[in-house]
């Protein structure tokens, strides 16, 4: 079976969703939604096919947000000179781009206020069904399964908004994500494509309840500072001691609770002067601004109610519904999906983006291989490998650390959570580096002056042909508010075009946000959204994108935020095959 996998394979007629907005702050922008059927009739499900792939280029994240038929949705602005500002027109944002970032971070709720727990989504009474089951199937054919969301008192619930997971998966440690679609009445729409010969059993997850959802909302627009650092100040002292002071510090961004750490004289601010990026401490009693010299992660503040709590407590609960075993014959065709497209900068990624199959991941997007250490070796060769992101990143640095047995890491004397670190193989004339992305960042107690920023880093090479950069947000920016983060990725994506502009045989790979986090902290939900500002800012820069939100979501492995090593695997593999295309 022969799939291009960049190309639509069927089309189908779609109704519209027209969403007028009136807030111009991102997660504080109400809606009002009208619906247009297209002749007035519910539409007929389309015709199974190979391969369905989403849309338009704003569909390339893992959960849908729109109509029950994945609907255009127009968002027409009241004020919209005001959308861009001096900021976004600055970036070159028109309002129409900005607009489709509105539409891909368009997330339902409730449509009434809900204070009563039995009321809200229940994974103990809700179910699925599987649509039209069948004796057997074809590999290459689709597969719907319909959820209906119930509150505790078994009632169906009348309005969407619950975040879903779903994935098919079979004994042969074989797994696909499964694209979940609201059709904002209690009710969702799962497709799932069979890319395998055997058996495969359909799986749900509630992730976060429509009311879970709202919690989550509610403390990332109003609580940001939840999640807060420490400053460590140090200086000469009478005597020639030395004082010490720790104080508390966080992003400067006067709104969503992060004015809390303080205005004016009795705060240190910092302003990047290249990036922009701003942070702000509590101001030393006895050390000046100046005397700043460490950072680490300081803790947690946990402020919510006890009924937020009750909220909360549907969270990564499996649903009940047919464990049905399908039977998937080979087709008449063949019995191997063949992806033929090469790896190049600018393809998007199909849901599903792959499939697992004995543990190896299957691309959609383009035709990846696999790659031994000798293989590995030799892609690298003659390569410098730019590393910035998190611990998920480092994971990378440490795999290729231990496939290529010829590189050595240097002692740099530095704390390993945040970097920088350093490999180099002389012989094969590769150098490799990870340094974390900054602040914010939870980690131990580290150097400020190691912490730099991705723009600044990116902005700071001089690229071409021998060049890779690859890098990740995601994880410490989850309870910050989406207009902050939109500003540090837009930041970096300006870099990035001006470096592919001075040097545009630089390869730009770019990490998704992988799922693994599940509470008020870290929710897999605002990862997410993270995920969406992040293929939304550089679907148009000609840059790769890895996909790895579908890759931990189906997997059989409990989800963690640092996947296990068979994932990490498959994930080097699409690096490695972006890197060395043939």
């Amino acid at each position: 079976m022969k799939i291009d996998s960049q190309k639509h394979l069927f089309h189908r007629e779609r109704p519209c969703l027209k969403v007028l907005f009136t807030g111009l702050c991102l997660g504080m922008t109400s809606f009002l939604v009208m619906w247009s059927c297209m002749g007035g009739e519910k539409e007929k499900q389309p015709p199974q096919s190979l391969l369905f792939q989403h849309f338009g280029k704003l569909h390339n994240s893992t959960n849908s947000f729109t109509s029950p038929a994945d609907g255009v949705i127009e968002i027409i602005s009241e004020e919209s000179g005001s959308l861009t500002g001096s900021f976004y027109s600055e970036f070159g944002i028109s309002s129409e781009h900005y607009s489709s970032l509105q539409q891909a971070l368009y997330w339902a709720g409730p449509d009434r206020s809900v204070t009563d727990v039995s009321k809200s989504t229940s994974s103990a009474h809700s179910t699925f069904i599987i649509q039209n089951l069948k004796n057997s199937y074809r590999i290459g054919e689709e597969i719907y399964v319909t959820i209906h969301a119930r509150d505790f008192k078994n009632k169906p619930k009348p309005y969407g908004g619950d975040f879903f997971q779903a994935k098919l998966f079979s004994s042969k440690k074989a797994s696909v994500f499964g694209e979940v679609l609201d059709l904002l009445n209690g009710s969702y729409s799962v497709r799932f494509l069979l890319p395998w010969v055997g058996q495969a059993q359909v799986a749900v997850r509630l992730i976060h309840s429509s009311e879970g959802v709202q919690v989550l909302k509610h403390h990332r627009d109003t609580d940001s500072d939840r999640v807060f650092f420490n400053g460590y100040f140090e200086g000469p002292g009478p005597n020639g001691t030395r004082l010490k002071e720790i104080v508390k510090c966080n992003v400067k961004w006067d709104k969503n609770g992060l004015e809390r750490v303080g205005k004016g004289d009795s705060c240190c601010e910092y302003k990047d002067s290249r990036s922009g990026e701003e942070w702000r401490c509590k101001k030393p009693k006895s050390l000046p601004c100046s005397a700043r010299v460490y950072h680490s992660m300081g803790g947690y503040i946990k402020r919510m109610t006890a009924k937020e709590a009750t909220f909360m407590q549907q969270t990564d609960k499996g649903i009940y519904g047919q464990k049905s075993l399908l039977n998937i014959l080979p087709s008449n065709e063949s019995t191997i999906i063949d992806v033929r497209e090469k790896c190049r900068p600018g393809l998007h990624s199909p849901v599903p983006a792959g499939f697992y199959l004995n543990d190896v991941w299957t691309s959609f997007v383009c035709k990846t291989r696999q790659f031994t250490p000798q293989k590995t070796t030799q892609c690298l060769k003659d390569k410098h490998i730019y590393m910035m992101g998190d611990s998920t990143m480092r994971q990378w640095f440490e795999f290729l650390l231990n496939a290529v047995p010829s590189l050595k890491q240097m002692n740099l004397h530095v704390l390993y959570q945040a970097g920088p670190l350093l490999a180099v193989d002389v012989g094969n004339n590769i150098d490799l580096h990870w340094r974390a992305h900054g602040i914010p960042l939870r980690c131990w107690k580290t150097e400020v002056a190691n912490l730099h920023y991705i723009s600044n880093e990116i902005e700071d090479l001089a690229g071409g042909p021998h060049t890779v950069i690859v890098f990740n947000l995601g994880p410490h920016f989850t309870t910050y508010p989406l207009d902050y983060f939109i500003h540090r990725v837009l930041r970096i994506r300006k870099t990035v075009v001006d470096l592919l502009q001075r040097a545009p045989a630089t390869t730009v790979i770019i990490k998704t946000v992988n799922t693994g986090y599940k509470d008020v902290f870290g929710s897999d939900w605002y990862s997410l959204q993270l995920d969406r500002v992040l293929r939304w800012a550089f679907q148009d820069v000609g840059v790769y994108i890895l996909d790895v939100w579908q890759m931990t979501s189906c997997h059989y492995n409990q989800e963690n935020i640092h996947p296990g090593p068979v994932i990490i695997k498959n994930e080097m593999d699409i690096f490695l095959s972006f890197i060395c295309p043939e």
